[in-house]
This record gives structure tokens, C-alpha cells and sequence, in this order.
């Protein structure tokens, strides 16, 4: 999944613990550090291509350097 692979191409530095929780009818969760950052049946979407990544941004990232830069 792409959201996952940015996160953790991006931001692994900074990540303790990143869970893709699944469930039945394409429903997925992505929980950061313990805190749900996006779920599928709360919005009741798929995410917008780069919108997992914003989010985490916009809540862990402002002001942080991504990894290798």
C-alpha cells in the first residue's frame, strides 16, 4: 500500500509502531504510535492518493526533517 510505504520511506525516523488493520469489505485502519490516524469506515472512502501521508503530517511531521534528508 502506498500510504504505508511513504510513511515509513518518510518518516520511519520518528515511527515507534505502524499497523495496517484490516478488516472485511476493503475496511483498513492505520494506526500510528497507538493513535488511529485514518479509518476507511469512519470516512467511509478510501484515501485520496498522498492523504494518509498529510495527515500524518499535519500531526507528527510539522518541523520534522524527512528520513534521509
Amino acid at each position: 500500500m502506498s500510504a504505508v510505504s511513504d510513511l515509513l520511506s518518510d518518516y520511519q525516523h520518528i515511527i515507534e509502531r505502524l499497523e495496517l488493520v484490516m478488516g472485511g469489505a476493503g475496511v483498513f485502519d492505520v494506526v500510528v504510535d497507538g493513535e488511529l490516524l485514518f479509518s476507511k469506515k469512519r470516512i467511509g472512502r478510501h484515501a485520496e492518493p498522498g492523504e494518509v501521508l498529510e495527515l500524518f503530517i499535519q500531526r507528527y511531521g510539522q518541523g520534522v526533517a524527512r528520513y534521509g534528508t
